[in-house]
């Protein structure tokens, strides 16, 4: 099912207006300067890279967080923490899943969430104001696409990712489970991948956070969720260009199934155990996560909220830091009633509700 790229660039673009908008805004990437300046190649990489920024633009009016990603669908600006000592767990896995790509020197990538006020941090960058988006894609002039995160206000969007590489069949698979579970995919916005995939965007409620997943639901399914991204239509990658389906870029994400939400969202895990000894958590090891959300831009604010609410209730001190976290919230421009939304949902995750 997979197409050529100029085939696909010209399906993803019934019109002009990408292109236009790339041309009227202000911001936008300029003529490539220098001898090399109408080498075909240099000019093919600058249109691409307007285009990119056009179509993150538009999603962004949507109301959709984005960033940029390179032609391997990873976010296109490296980690600020690149080449410096740090200590955590190896990350391995899906690149959607959310991370900038790590130092291939180092198997253990920086904790750090864009606390450091610095770009360069996966979709933890992602926003939805223009200005923000154009300061993004001019540090990355290489973008030949963008990532829409997942879990996000206004549509909480959810990603179902229907892969048909490795000779699984899970367009199959997801007809199988709605069978069983009595649930239909309404109508909503559908993207084709290079490969033949098929991206199906939902909308999720804002009080419950859905997390990413590879193959839980079915072999060839995955999940994109909070903290995740999906690629945006418009999107040049190594093996092509991602489009919408004909008939759905104009529709809104639709509303997600109750039933297959069930199906989303993991059993609540179990309370950890007190301290021993019975001594109170320090809540000032928690000021880290306060500040980490003190620095959430526009488009970030609820994701660096749950983000930091889900450690403090692993680390035990999430009660502790309820009142911190929901005034930095509050300082950040989020309401008293999102702040405690996204608490609840991350206590609820982690089973502390």
């Amino acid at each position: 099912m997979a197409s050529s790229d100029r085939h696909d660039a010209d399906r993803n673009t019934p019109d002009e207006t990408p292109r236009r908008a790339a041309e009227e805004r202000p911001g936008s990437p300029g003529p490539p300067v220098g001898p090399d300046a109408r080498h075909p190649a240099r000019v093919a990489a600058r249109h691409t890279a307007t285009l990119a920024l056009a179509h993150a633009l538009s999603a962004a009016e949507r109301g959709l967080a984005v960033i940029p990603l390179s032609r391997t669908k990873l976010p296109a600006l490296r980690s600020p923490h690149h080449g410096v000592p740090h200590h955590g767990k190896p990350h391995h896995g899906d690149p959607q899943a959310g991370l900038p790509h790590a130092d291939p020197t180092s198997p253990t990538p920086s904790p750090c969430r864009g606390a450091c006020g610095r770009m360069g941090h996966g979709v933890y960058d992602a926003s939805s104001d223009p200005h923000r988006i154009r300061e993004l894609f001019a540090a990355a002039p290489w973008a030949s696409g963008y990532g829409i995160a997942c879990g996000l206000p206004p549509y909480h969007l959810i990603g179902i990712d229907l892969d048909t590489k490795s000779g699984t069949d899970a367009p199959a698979a997801l007809r199988e489970l709605a069978l069983r579970h009595l649930f239909t995919i309404p109508d909503t916005v559908v993207v084709t991948t290079p490969s033949g995939g098929r991206h199906i965007w939902l909308s999720g409620p804002p009080d419950t956070v859905v997390p990413n997943s590879a193959g839980r639901l079915a072999p060839g399914i995955d999940i994109r969720g909070a903290g995740g991204y999906l690629v945006g239509p418009g999107s040049r990658t190594e093996r092509g260009v991602y489009s919408t389906v004909p008939g759905t870029a104009h529709l809104p994400p639709a509303v997600c199934p109750a039933a297959l939400l069930r199906l989303l969202v993991p059993a609540p895990r179990r309370r950890p155990p007190p301290p021993r000894g019975g001594v109170p958590p320090d809540p000032q090891q928690g000021q880290g996560l306060v500040q980490f959300v003190l620095a959430a831009h526009e488009g970030q604010r609820n994701t660096r909220l749950f983000w930091a609410a889900c450690r403090a209730y692993e680390n035990g001190i999430g009660e502790a830091l309820t009142g911190p976290l929901t005034d930095a919230a509050l300082r950040v421009g989020l309401t008293l009633r999102e702040a405690r939304s996204t608490l609840a949902s991350a206590a609820r995750l982690t089973g502390h509700a």
